[in-house]
């Protein structure tokens, strides 16, 4: 529940970023590309979260072998 919060709120950081580049535009290409990067950061998050769970996953049994007789097949 908590993740799905910080998604909506980084979708929501994410535009006003763009809502503020669209009203006021940045002056130089420096400005531009400052912005580029925290609005990339946001929209990353909010589209994919943290990849990662918080409960450790339970692993795979380890497949068993059928037991060999110990002579080599035919």
């Amino acid at each position: 529940m908590s993740s799905l919060i910080i998604r909506v709120v980084c979708g929501l950081l994410f535009a006003a970023l763009v809502l503020g580049v669209v009203a006021r535009p940045p002056a130089n290409l420096t400005q531009g590309l400052g912005m580029l990067l925290p609005g990339a950061f946001l929209l990353n998050f909010a589209l994919r979260g943290t990849g990662r769970s918080r409960l450790p996953r339970k692993r795979a049994p380890a497949p068993s072998e059928p037991p060999s007789s110990g002579t080599a097949p035919p």
